[in-house]
């Protein structure tokens, strides 16, 4: 088989891209550098990033949610959703539990009745992220 049909047909069936995502997981895994010690994750980078993590794995980005997790350091489990939906002060109804939170948080403000009222948010010094005096 030439190697333009073998590309083709790895393609189509979905593999090369799978290949490649792990190459690129691979390849950052030995890069990573584990003696510098990463900053301590915060409450809400631990939020952000399980709300990503949920969104990544519900789309099938598997590789990009394990590089997501190994950098981060993000613990290998996830946090419960309702754990998640409860620190965000979240209901759902039965239908947004078949979607990650991220889609019912991103729907409820697109399609907020008051649609010439600007949510106002806190900048990121008010968030005790790594790296801020918060």
């Amino acid at each position: 088989m030439p190697s333009e049909a073998l590309r083709e047909t790895l393609e189509s069936r979905g593999v090369l891209g799978q290949l490649k995502a792990r190459i690129r997981a691979e390849v950052f895994s030995a890069l990573d550098d584990q003696r510098e010690p990463r900053p301590p994750l915060s409450h809400e980078n631990l939020i952000i990033n399980e709300l990503i993590r949920e969104y990544l794995e519900f789309n099938k980005y598997r590789y990009t949610a394990s590089v997501l997790t190994a950098e981060s350091g993000q613990p290998e489990v996830p946090l419960d959703r309702q754990f998640l939906a409860n620190e965000l002060k979240v209901t759902e109804d039965p239908s947004s539990k078949s979607v990650p939170l991220l889609y019912g948080l991103v729907s409820h403000f697109v399609n907020s009745s008051n649609k010439g009222g600007k949510v106002f948010l806190r900048g990121a010094a008010a968030i005790n992220t790594p790296g801020t005096d918060a």
